[in-house]
């Protein structure tokens, strides 16, 4: 994103729409990841395996066939995205630029988020540090190479950009795969007993959909709201799309922590109830949460403080620093109950609970955010009354994540 906003804004807005057709996306991957976290994690709390593997083995190939179907419907469809989004003719070029070359590499995506979270659930984190520490440096590299100009190669703009994350998800992929047969060390533990076995239970496959449907109709529709949302930004003008962009980029800084102790409270949650340990299950959401709303609280009171400094780094546009400003001020007041939503959610999932907080998100983001942003923009209320709106449903939701998790009942479901 630093770098793309050096092309032009126009540019810039492209690749943050992108993000919001990822998630998209991901409503496929979701699918079969958080079914298969759940299983996983369990199986491995209940010391099987290879029983894990077999399942980690169909999972691949069930996302090898999905990834074809997508990748054909991105390259050819992009610019119709770009267009149903609103944006106007520079971003549409843009964008499908951009998003027919990442179109592409949706395999490798699609491997990538699946090991990754393999990994995770059999309560192995480290591992992905260092191959996502060393592809973030690759992908850098890559875009400062292929946007400008470097070392021999064309200046490339935007698509550039686009072959530098494929090419860095290409290098994950081998990573993990490499990684896989690795034999396993008694201080790797666990999860050097996680490789591919090459059997396919289709029973194992069944309750991994049967879990992850109610996620995927979760992340889809959360996904279409957060589409609507987003159009509702854009129709204020470039500016305020890309500084909502470019605001969700920083807030990334504090949402690291948050997605890191999800991912946790989801492993040790599944873990432990594969254990048969319901107490231990409940405690490791409760201390997940606390460490996860430190921090991104703490990350909350710099955004607030220093919003236009950090605008500076992506961007010169002085309206769009403006929006970045009123976006970040905002946010960082809301850092502690979207810490709750991210690790009381994800425990949630852990446990199998993926219809709960379907409700909860699909309600949520609809009646308290969508709804009221787009009566708003239609009273000719500035984006800012948007950026509120965006928080208070954010605060009501940790709220209820909180409220729900308090009750316990979620330890008795079946998966």
């Amino acid at each position: 994103m630093l770098m793309v906003g050096m092309v032009s804004v126009y540019a810039l807005a492209a690749v943050g729409m992108s993000m919001q057709f990822m998630m998209i996306i991901n409503v496929l991957m979701t699918l079969y990841v958080v079914g298969g976290n759940a299983l996983i994690s369990r199986f491995i709390g209940q010391r099987r395996e290879k029983r894990a593997s077999a399942l980690l083995f169909s999972l691949g190939i069930f996302a090898i066939v999905l990834s074809v179907f997508v990748s054909i419907g991105g390259y050819f469809g992009s610019e119709l995205i770009y267009s149903m989004m609103g944006a106007e003719a520079e971003v549409v070029h843009q964008g499908a630029l951009y998003f027919k070359i990442l179109a592409c590499g949706i395999v490798v995506i699609f491997i990538d988020t699946l090991l990754y979270n393999a990994l995770s659930a059999a309560g192995d984190t480290k591992s992905s540090l260092y191959i996502k520490l060393f592809s973030a440096a690759l992908n850098a590299f890559l875009n400062y190479v292929f946007i400008f100009g470097h070392y021999g190669f064309e200046a490339m703009g935007i698509e550039g950009a686009a072959y530098a994350t494929v090419i860095a998800y290409t290098f994950n992929v081998i990573a993990y795969l490499l990684l896989l047969k690795i034999p396993p060390s008694t201080k790797e533990g666990r999860r050097a007993k996680l490789t591919f076995i090459p059997i396919i239970r289709i029973k194992d496959l069944i309750r991994a959909w049967h879990i992850g449907w109610s996620a995927a109709l979760d992340r889809g529709i959360s996904s279409i709201s957060f589409l609507f949302f987003v159009s509702i930004i854009a129709a204020y003008g470039t500016a305020e799309l890309a500084g909502y962009q470019v605001g969700l980029r920083i807030e990334g800084i504090a949402f690291m922590p948050g997605f890191g102790f999800a991912i946790a409270a989801m492993a040790l949650v599944g873990q432990n109830l594969g254990a048969n340990d319901k107490k231990k299950a409940y405690d490791m959401g409760i201390i997940s949460g606390r460490v996860a709303y430190m921090f991104m609280g703490s990350v909350g009171i710099f955004l607030i403080f220093f919003p236009e400094f950090l605008a500076g780094f992506f961007t010169q546009d002085a309206a769009t620093i403006a929006v970045v400003s009123q976006y970040l001020i905002l946010v960082g007041l809301a850092q502690i109950p979207l810490a709750i939503v991210f690790v009381y959610s994800s425990a949630l999932r852990g446990a199998g609970a993926t219809k709960i907080t379907l409700y909860i998100n699909v309600l949520s983001l609809w009646f308290l955010r969508v709804i009221p942003s787009y009566i708003a923009y239609k009273l000719g209320f500035g984006i800012i009354a948007i950026f509120v709106i965006m928080n208070v449903e954010t605060l009501i939701k940790g709220v209820l994540f909180w409220y729900i998790y308090q009750k316990r009942s979620w330890l008795d479901i079946k998966v």
